[in-house]
């Protein structure tokens, strides 16, 4: 009958012969390979590569003489081994799947995201997954609910680029300063916030009206290649203002209000609700 040890062994990746030579060595070391097969019961015509797999592995300690003797590596450094071996398939195996995931999952889809900690909660889990860019379009009053999330993308060196409604307190970003404030959601909804990030996954929707705030979620190249070239247009109207305000007012108004002003405010929530309306679907609880 199989020695249980033997079998407990095996779900440590060892083969049938490892474990019973590990144990025989640990009965009685330093051995021969002569006696290791005779102690193990591991054939002699397989005992020399059983060893050497081991030795290779660290699981097996040599010293080369006449003859060659072997002894096993201590029970508690062999475990702390595996320890370690397994933790690292485990972190390999959990970034792979969340990298897999975050490409491959719901990308045809419009999620609708209702109500303001789910949107703050979806935006941030989209700011932690970038790798080397974060747009965003955010109000000074709704800045903090992001801050230490977009703070942990520019510290892992991505490139993060705000256009702040009021002066969000982002020393760690290039904030560009919208001219338009609390007058600039009249007819529009409310205060908005509009993420993209890696130019594959957006955010967008109205977040100042708690419960019944709304907002999509996707990765559809539809809707995140307009979204995210929307941000960029605005950065460069800010860069265009930075050096030609006074040719671009006299011509638009103060803040290129007149421009705005021609054609209308149309309300972010509606624009969010249309292009929600039948292609959304309510975004899982876990998503």
């Amino acid at each position: 009958m199989k020695d249980p040890l033997v079998t407990t062994l095996q779900e440590l990746r060892f083969t049938e012969y490892e474990a019973k030579t590990y144990l025989a060595l640990l009965a009685k070391s330093p051995l021969s390979a002569y006696a290791v097969a005779r102690l193990s019961g591991v054939p002699r015509s397989k005992i020399y590569e059983v060893l050497e797999g081991m030795v290779g592995r660290g699981e097996v300690l040599v010293s080369y003489g006449t003859p060659t003797q072997y002894a096993p590596l201590p029970p508690d450094e062999l475990i702390a081994m595996r320890r370690r071996d397994a933790d690292a398939v485990i972190l390999a195996a959990e970034n792979g799947l969340k990298r897999y995931a975050a490409a491959a999952s719901h990308r045809d889809l419009i999620w609708d995201i209702a109500g303001r900690d789910e949107i703050v909660e979806r935006a941030r889990d989209v700011i932690g997954r970038a790798r080397w860019r974060v747009l965003l379009e955010i109000w000074e009053e709704d800045a903090p609910v992001v801050r230490d999330a977009m703070a942990a993308a520019a510290a892992r060196g991505l490139e993060v680029l705000v256009v702040g409604y009021g002066m969000p307190d982002y020393p760690f970003a290039r904030v560009y300063q919208h001219d338009m404030t609390s007058d600039f959601t009249q007819g529009r909804g409310g205060r908005w916030i509009v993420l993209s990030a890696d130019q594959r996954e957006i955010v967008a929707g109205i977040i100042s009206l708690g419960p019944d705030s709304r907002a999509a979620w996707s990765s559809h190249p539809g809707l995140v290649a307009p979204i995210t070239e929307e941000i960029k247009h605005d950065l460069y109207i800010m860069e265009m203002l930075a050096k030609h305000r006074d040719i671009l007012e006299e011509s638009f108004g103060p803040g290129l209000g007149n421009l705005r002003d021609k054609f209308g405010p149309t309300s972010i929530l509606t624009q969010v609700e249309h292009v929600l309306g039948t292609h959304a679907q309510s975004a899982p609880a876990d998503a």
